[in-house]
C-alpha cells in the first residue's frame, strides 16, 4: 500500500478494494480495534467545519476513496487514486472474507428490521457466514448502553454500522475500545440495499461515476445534500491553485 494522500486536510489510503481487504485482514490479526472510514465528497465537506471529522479521518486505520469525487480531487491535486472502495463493495468482500475464515459479524443500523432483512440476504449468498447479531439504528440514548453490551457480548470481529454519514462515523470513534469490536466499519445505507429494499445503481451508472445521479433521481430528498458537491469541487479547484497538498 502506498502512501497516503491528503486531501483538504484529510488522508486517504491509496488502496483497491482487494487491497482494502487484504490490509484489513492484517489489521484484524494485528489485534486492537480499527475504525475503517469510507470518505465520500459530502463528508469531507462537512469536515471544513466540524473539524472533529477531520481528526476522526487521521484517527481511523484505513480510510478509502469512496466516490468519484474524491477520485477527481486527487487527481486535480497531483496524486490519483487507483480506484474508488465503496462501503458497499467493502463490506461485502469483508463478508466474503469472513465466510471463507470463519470469522463473524455484526449488524447494527438502519430501521427495524432492515439489518436482519440484510442478514439473510448475505446468509444466502455466504452460507458458511456467522452472523453475531443484528441491531436496528432506531434506539434511544438511554437504549444504548444495552446496545453496546449486546455487541460486547456477541464478540464479532466485524461490527458493520449504518447509523448515515457523519452520525456512525462519530459514534464509532467514541465506542470502539470500550467495544473491543477488532473491525468496525460505516456503511450508510448500505442495509437498505443489501436487504433488497433500496436499489443499487446499475452497473453502468457506477461505472461511469453517476451513482450519485440514480440516487437523486430514486431519492428527490437528496437534492439538499447533493448541494454540497459543486462547493466540494469548488474548494478543491482553489487548493490546486494555492497550493499542491502534501503526502504524509
Amino acid at each position: 500500500m502506498g502512501r497516503r494522500v491528503v486531501i483538504l486536510g484529510a488522508p486517504v489510503d491509496p488502496v483497491t478494494l482487494e487491497e482494502a481487504v487484504e490490509r484489513i485482514t492484517s489489521l484484524l490479526r494485528a489485534g486492537g480495534s480499527h475504525q475503517i472510514l469510507t470518505l465520500n465528497p459530502e463528508y469531507l465537506f462537512r469536515a471544513q467545519k466540524e473539524r472533529d471529522l477531520l481528526e476522526i479521518a487521521w484517527r481511523a486505520s484505513l480510510v478509502t476513496a469512496d466516490g468519484v469525487g474524491i477520485l477527481w480531487a486527487a487527481r486535480r491535486l497531483g496524486f490519483p487514486l487507483p480506484e474508488r472502495v465503496t462501503g458497499i463493495d467493502l463490506m461485502v468482500a469483508l463478508c466474503r472474507r469472513a465466510a471463507a475464515e470463519g470469522l463473524s459479524v455484526y449488524l447494527l443500523g438502519s430501521r427495524p428490521g432492515v439489518a436482519e432483512e440484510a442478514a439473510q440476504r448475505l446468509l444466502q449468498r455466504f452460507p458458511s457466514l456467522k452472523v453475531a447479531g443484528t441491531q436496528h439504528g432506531y434506539f434511544t440514548p438511554a437504549e444504548e448502553p444495552e446496545v453496546l453490551e449486546q455487541v460486547r457480548q456477541a464478540r464479532p470481529q466485524f461490527l458493520f454500522v449504518g447509523l448515515g454519514s457523519p452520525r456512525q462515523e462519530r459514534w464509532i470513534d467514541r465506542h470502539k475500545e470500550e467495544l473491543g469490536v477488532p473491525i468496525l466499519m460505516g456503511v450508510g445505507g448500505s442495509f437498505d440495499v443489501l436487504s433488497g429494499r433500496v436499489r443499487r445503481a446499475p452497473p453502468l451508472f457506477q461505472r461511469v461515476g453517476l451513482e450519485w445521479l440514480w440516487r437523486l433521481i430514486n431519492e428527490p430528498r437528496r437534492l439538499g445534500r447533493m448541494t454540497s458537491l459543486p462547493r466540494f469541487a469548488w474548494l478543491v479547484w482553489r487548493s490546486g491553485r494555492e497550493k499542491s497538498e502534501g503526502i504524509e
